[in-house]
């Protein structure tokens, strides 16, 4: 009775924990792409330690239980209900609180995913076979990705064609983007760093060729390259005898 009454107990106790900590994180912004690597590093040393501990019990019981004779039949005692019971339900339990505690986990990362900073820069996003268009606040476009380091930023994304998958392989981040809907993804570039942007959900024999870079760049080296932008694309307008619809700040 005691033991049903405390695996009740534990099985409430993670069932409250993991919105508990989903409500936590939602409370600081936390860059997903750290906490993605926290949680995969988290896995690594579970699957490690559990491996690890069965692979040794394993070892022990070959070396323990090694028979010297081929003719000898093994014996077992037989099991009372209290032992079958502890034998089935204690791994069980242990088990199954690692596999909360990782749903916890999972859980409050999906939340930090989708929980856009309130200062995070918007640029449009539009994929179409095969490449990706990006847009930025002032109405320049670009084929390739630049942001400012330090800033958060969110991707407001949509296709005009197939469904096709954007993938931030460095960020560790990827979300589907669908004709007709909006999708959206976020990241925090928090240094330097040049990478690549893939389609990883195929959409046609041009899938692997659906690449872009992603240009992480410090914020003044961003303004200077957004300044740029503007004002080839005010020439062209002007050019046109139109009247460029956002000015830069």
């Amino acid at each position: 009775m005691r033991l049903r009454h405390g695996l009740a107990a534990w099985l409430i106790g993670a069932l409250v924990a993991g919105p508990a900590l989903a409500a936590e994180e939602r409370s600081v912004i936390i860059n997903p792409t750290t906490a993605w690597n926290h949680a995969w590093n988290e896995i690594l040393i579970d699957l490690f330690v559990i491996g690890g501990v069965f692979g040794l019990i394993g070892a022990w019981f070959l070396v323990k239980y090694r028979t010297t004779d081929e003719n000898a039949v093994g014996a077992a005692e037989p099991l009372n209900l209290e032992k079958a019971l502890a034998w089935a339900l204690v791994p069980a339990a242990i088990f199954m609180a690692d596999d909360f505690l990782l749903s916890a986990k999972g859980w409050s990362l999906w939340n930090i995913q989708r929980s856009v900073p309130p200062n995070a820069l918007e640029i449009k996003v539009l994929a179409t076979r095969w490449n990706f268009e990006f847009e930025y606040p002032n109405g320049a476009k670009d084929i390739d990705l630049i942001v400012p380091v330090g800033q958060p930023v969110v991707l407001r994304m949509t296709a005009n064609d197939v469904i096709h998958s954007f993938g931030l392989n460095e960020y560790r981040l990827k979300e589907d983007i669908m004709p007709g809907r909006i999708t959206h993804l976020w990241f925090l570039p928090d240094k330097p760093l040049e990478s690549k942007v893939v389609c990883v959900e195929f959409c046609g024999h041009g899938h692997s060729e659906m690449n872009s870079s992603v240009k992480a760049v410090p914020k003044a080296d961003y303004d200077a390259w957004l300044a740029s932008k503007t004002k080839k694309r005010t020439s062209l307008l002007e050019g046109r005898g139109a009247t460029p619809a956002v000015a830069l700040n």
